[in-house]
C-alpha cells in the first residue's frame, strides 16, 4: 500500500502542475498570438497534457470518493443496502474501465502515425495512452475500494 499512496500523491503533484503549464501555455499563446507571433505548437502541448489531466484526475477524485454521484435515493436505504449498491456499482465500474482499456489500447495503436500539427516528431499515440493508463490506474482503485466495501460487508454480519 505505501507504492498505492505514492503513487496517489505523484498523480496529485502531475496533475497540479500539468494544469498549471496548460494555464501558462494558452495565456502566453494567446498573447504571442495578439502581437503577431503566435506559438504554432502551444496548443498542441495543451492538448497532450490535458488528455493526461483527465485521466490522471479522474483517479485522483476517485481515491478521494469525489466523483459526481446521486445519493438522493441510495441514502434512503439502510446501511446494509447503501453499502451493496456501492460494491455494485463498483463492479460496473470495474467492468467498464476493463473494456475502456481495451478500446484506448486499441486507440492507441490506430493513432501510431498520426502526428500533432504543431509537433510532427510527436506521436498522436502518446496522449492516447493516457487512456488505458488511466484507466488501469482507476481499476486498481476501484478494485482496492471494492475489497475493502466488501471486508466491510463481511464485518458488520
Amino acid at each position: 500500500m505505501k507504492f498505492y499512496d505514492w503513487l496517489g500523491k505523484a498523480e496529485k503533484t502531475i496533475v497540479q502542475a500539468l494544469l498549471v503549464i496548460i494555464a501558462v501555455l494558452i495565456f502566453v499563446q494567446a498573447m504571442t498570438r495578439r502581437f503577431g507571433h503566435p506559438i504554432s505548437w502551444a496548443m498542441d502541448v495543451s492538448t497532450f497534457f490535458f488528455a493526461w489531466v483527465v485521466f490522471l484526475s479522474a483517479d485522483v477524485a476517485m481515491r478521494k470518493n469525489s466523483l459526481v454521484n446521486i445519493d438522493i435515493f441510495i441514502k434512503k436505504l439502510s446501511a446494509k443496502g447503501q453499502l451493496n449498491i456501492k460494491i455494485i456499482n463498483y463492479i460496473i465500474i470495474i467492468i467498464y474501465l476493463l473494456i475502456m482499456m481495451i478500446y484506448g489500447f486499441k486507440l492507441t495503436i490506430t493513432t501510431y502515425h498520426r502526428k500533432f500539427a504543431g509537433l510532427p516528431w510527436l506521436s498522436f499515440s502518446w496522449a492516447t495512452v493516457s487512456v488505458p493508463l488511466g484507466c488501469l490506474l482507476m481499476l486498481i482503485t476501484a478494485i482496492l475500494e471494492t475489497k475493502n466495501l466488501v471486508k466491510k460487508g463481511s464485518e458488520t454480519k
